[in-house]
């Protein structure tokens, strides 16, 4: 079957079209056409993401978006035989027209194009509805449902957080394989990203129990707000992490003892497997007004050597906890195997302690992160995920059941 997968969560615009094929219990995947339309840029501006300005931004990006994608998989195909200003027939245009009606500029470019569009070999239509910013979700819903219209397919509804369990199967190839045979439950899976910081217990395939969960904060939200304390760009998580890692470069595995800012590690100790983020954040707040008066400097002035050293003490302590709490979920339900998935994924710090602590412990895990370019927010994940619910029976040509849930959990 073709699955065509669509992700709108937050401010990247994906589609993906993949082909699978079944054999037993392994499912052959391969990759006809793969793109992404990020915001960041247009977001940087004001430093974090506007969920109004990035429902525009869907609008207006999904449909070359998805054209581009159909001519990846070569099948873009136009009937030359039909006019540009030729509607499709009534009845199906008034019942499109009112899908998109929210979409302004996705329904004006769909009225110039779709119409002279062969109808693609796609069987099923898999498409986030949540978590995530519910404007931007219903961007991504309101085409898959005008798709599904037109061609008469099933919508498969996408938890995004699923969607990030499964990004660690695709590799660097077009074609890669699962088995759900092969012996990898019971797994964990840490999922950190701007929005979400969760511990969920993997007991058999496709049946999640969150374990644990951020009491405010996300750590990747939390990475963006300290950037932005220390002068830092949008997004905030990479350039945290490179002035850290500079500054392990030059002053080696221990802070130098001339400045060496000490952060709380919050609930690195208690019982359960939640986190918090707030306090830590508050932390380096107060460590930036401060420090200047300790340190003798002008009021409101860091050099950046002293900037390198909190963005290492700040991740330090984010991964510390991080890690830790991992450490005692693996042991505690006998996991088999970690996955990592989310957008502080690829942050090389948090991938070395990890497997620096799970070899100091002698744990018999497999590991796995996914391919950098799947770490962010991605349509390939989406198609995987939608495949097995697909096989789930998870599936409706009912489009009206199929809504944004801005706060929707595994």
């Amino acid at each position: 079957m073709i699955i065509l997968s669509i992700e709108t969560s937050c401010d990247e615009t994906a589609i993906a079209l993949v082909e699978v094929k079944k054999s037993g219990k392994k499912a052959q995947f391969k990759i006809l056409g793969n793109e992404v339309a990020t915001q960041i840029a247009l977001h940087a501006q004001y430093g974090g993401v506007f969920p109004m300005m990035a429902k525009r931004e869907h609008s207006k990006n999904i449909l070359p978006v998805f054209l581009s994608v159909l001519k990846q998989a070569k099948l873009y195909k136009v009937d030359k035989k039909i006019l540009v200003n030729k509607k499709l027939n009534d009845t199906l245009s008034v019942k499109i027209n009112s899908i998109l009606e929210r979409e302004e500029s996705l329904k004006e470019q769909w009225g110039e194009i779709m119409p002279t569009l062969k109808n693609p070999k796609i069987d099923a239509i898999a498409v986030t509805t949540g978590p995530g910013l519910e404007p931007a979700l219903w961007v991504g819903i309101s085409f898959a449902r005008a798709l599904a219209t037109l061609w008469g397919i099933p919508v498969i509804p996408v938890n995004h957080m699923e969607g990030h369990v499964f990004s660690i199967f695709p590799t660097k190839s077009k074609k890669f394989e699962i088995d759900t045979k092969e012996k990898i439950i019971p797994a964990l899976s840490l999922l950190v990203s701007g929005g979400h910081t969760e511990l969920v217990y993997i007991k058999d395939w496709m049946k999640y129990k969150k374990i644990g969960e951020t009491r405010d904060d996300a750590v990747g939200e939390a990475f963006d707000k300290v950037a932005r304390m220390l002068g830092l760009p949008y997004p905030g998580g990479p350039q945290i992490s490179k002035m850290a890692d500079m500054e392990r470069e030059q002053s080696g595995s221990k802070p130098e003892a001339n400045f060496s800012p000490i952060l709380p590690r919050p609930m690195i100790h208690s019982k359960d497997y939640d986190f918090s983020f707030s306090g830590l954040k508050t932390a380096v707040l107060y460590m930036i007004r401060d420090l200047p008066t300790q340190t003798g400097l002008p009021k409101d002035s860091l050099n950046e050597r002293m900037k390198a050293k909190i963005a290492r003490e700040f991740e330090d302590a984010v991964v510390d906890v991080l890690t830790t709490k991992t450490i005692r979920a693996i042991k505690e339900y006998k996991i088999k195997t970690l996955i990592v998935g989310g957008g502080v994924s690829a942050n090389t710090h948090l991938q070395k302690v990890l497997k620096e602590k799970i070899k100091k412990e002698k744990l018999k895990i497999t590991t796995h992160f996914p391919v950098k370019n799947l770490t962010t927010d991605n349509a390939l994940m989406i198609a995987i995920a939608g495949y097995f619910q697909y096989q789930n029976k998870k599936f409706t040509k009912n489009i009206a059941k199929v809504k944004a849930s801005g706060n929707l959990s595994l």
